[in-house]
């Protein structure tokens, strides 16, 4: 059986381009989506590529449809190798070109990290039976160098002035997560890392960004690969460590 792979927020951007470049190396990848119609949209997409591509239904603070994926997976392939936890959120109440800390409000942090955290860890938890199923799994958790405490506090840092705290916090909150579930998970089949995919062209990354979708995917999919890393417990960036 091929290699599967679960990648969350699919239907557009890095997510989307993560899913083509994992299925244009023979993976079967699972596009989830919490958006149906933009979910089978983007993966109609990649079929017209000839690609190998499922779309599921997926919003990852919604417990049912958690439940629902992990037995899908589990009766249709018996085991996942790979799973990208992409899906996230800047919450529209969080002004980007300020510090935040002094003004954010308790429900944009709570909404930020119910995406960016909660649902995140719930999902990765759910799946690690069918990810201890593989002979060799890969956890990727899509980061952002915004996360990095160390470059936060460098005020020489060209990014430590870009301080929206709740998003900055969700980040460094998914980066411990990584730290501490490799470390749990380190004598079995699964590594894991966050990737910092750099400043991309997306909603989120906006079109000022230098990098397109293709280039910022080549962190998420290099970490995918049963060939090319040994990382475990590590923050990447095509190929290079960023500090914590």
């Amino acid at each position: 059986m091929n290699r599967i792979a679960l990648v969350t927020g699919a239907n557009k951007g890095l997510g989307l381009e993560t899913a083509r470049q994992l299925a244009q190396e023979g993976v079967k990848v699972l596009m989830a989506s919490r958006n149906k119609e933009r979910g089978l949209e983007a993966t109609k997409g990649l079929k017209d590529e000839g690609l190998d591509v499922e779309f599921v239904q997926l919003e990852v603070t919604n417990q049912a449809e958690i439940d629902a994926l992990v037995n899908h997976i589990d009766t249709t392939f018996g085991k996942l190798d790979v799973l990208v936890n992409n899906a996230g959120i800047m919450h529209g109440g969080e002004p980007t070109g300020v510090n935040t800390a002094e003004i954010v409000k308790a429900e944009v942090l709570k909404e930020t990290f119910d995406v960016n955290f909660f649902g995140l860890v719930n999902l990765t938890q759910k799946l690690l039976p069918l990810l201890k199923k593989s002979e060799s799994a890969r956890i990727i958790n899509v980061s952002s160098i915004l996360g990095s405490n160390t470059v936060q506090s460098d005020e020489s840092s060209p990014w430590s002035g870009i301080k929206p705290f709740a998003y900055n916090a969700s980040k460094s909150a998914l980066n411990s997560f990584t730290v501490h579930l490799a470390a749990a998970l380190r004598d079995t089949n699964i590594k894991v890392n966050s990737a910092h995919p750099g400043w991309v062209k997306t909603d989120l990354g906006g079109k000022n960004a230098p990098l397109e979708a293709p280039e910022g995917a080549e962190t998420s999919v290099l970490l995918a690969s049963i060939k090319e890393t040994d990382y475990t417990g590590k923050f990447i960036h095509k190929g290079e460590e960023v500090a914590w």
